[in-house]
């Protein structure tokens, strides 16, 4: 059962316009927060709450923006938006700007990122060695470059739009793809071949969930206000949770290529109990993550979390 108690109005301390960064609406006062995300189904569905007035924050505005995970890697590491989606191989780059929130995660419980292509795997065999990766900072990036090391392996990475990606793939352009979001579970339909899964992948060298992206606050808006907005997004959840016919219709329009069963399911493997509040078991597969990450020499820290 959703605490109803929980989808009221979160009322929040007064904040100064020069914290946020954003001035005062001419019309309403009221300052805004802006929650930067990628378009798709499931940080739609997240935002649902918001979208429709029922969660808010008394005397802010709470806009999004919306644009593909790695340019919002890019603007994160300039600290440009108060609330924004991050890849969590990003997030060891921005450890002095942001916090991570306790909820709004995407993670793969045996599923996540993969790797595709025209061949099946029993045939398939890296030719030119062209692979598309939807974003240098990108998760799943990091965890293709530590299983390509596992098996020594050297390809040519070439970055483009996630959204290219399966077309690419189909018309040769690359000899394989690496895919995330609704690009999944559609493959199939563009005869594509799944090669590697990094969830199994990860599921089987540790035993635990694969975190893939955060929702991150910025930490100079001050601890008292990053627990409110982490309150506020963890309500707009439960809210779209409570009303899930109206906010998965709402989040089809952010759904390429999904009829609202495949969306139904999409949002099931990213919005879920981990995305509401990342226990230990995810904070053990982060921590794991930047471990590896950091003893392979892929990142430069191994980041210190602090959850709000």
């Amino acid at each position: 059962m959703v605490n109803q108690e929980s989808l009221a109005s979160v009322p929040v301390a007064p904040l100064s316009p020069k914290k946020t960064g954003q001035p005062a609406d001419r019309l309403t006062g009221k300052q805004s927060l802006t929650f930067a995300h990628s378009p798709d189904p499931d940080d739609a569905y997240m935002f649902y709450g918001f979208e429709v007035g029922a969660i808010t924050i008394p005397g802010y505005e709470m806009k999004h923006h919306l644009e593909d995970i790695q340019t919002l890697n890019e603007r994160a590491l300039k600290g440009e938006f108060e609330i924004t989606a991050v890849s969590a191989h990003a997030f060891a780059h921005l450890t002095d700007k942001y916090w991570v929130l306790s909820c709004g995660a995407s993670v793969g419980r045996k599923y996540g990122p993969m790797l595709v292509a025209k061949d099946p795997s029993e045939t398939f065999e890296f030719k030119s060695g062209r692979v598309a990766i939807p974003g240098k900072w990108t998760t799943a990036a990091l965890v293709l470059d530590l299983w390509l090391a596992e098996h020594k392996k050297h390809v040519e990475r070439i970055v483009m739009p996630f959204d290219q990606i399966l077309d690419a793939v189909e018309k040769g352009v690359v000899d394989a793809g690496l895919i995330i979001h609704e690009g999944q579970l559609t493959y199939q339909t563009q005869g594509l071949h799944k090669l590697w899964d990094a969830g199994e992948w990860w599921h089987a060298k540790t035993g635990l969930p694969l975190p893939l992206g955060l929702d991150v606050v910025r930490s100079d808006l001050g601890l008292p206000m990053a627990k409110q907005i982490s309150q506020a997004l963890r309500a707009s959840i439960e809210y779209a949770n409570a009303h899930q016919t109206e906010a998965i219709a709402y989040a089809l329009k952010y759904g390429r290529g999904l009829d609202t069963a495949l969306a139904k399911r999409f949002i099931g493997m990213y919005v879920n109990d981990d995305t509401l509040q990342q226990g230990g078991e995810v904070q053990e597969g982060l921590k794991q993550l930047y471990e590896r990450a950091y003893a392979a020499g892929l990142i430069p820290t191994k980041p210190k979390i602090q959850f709000i």
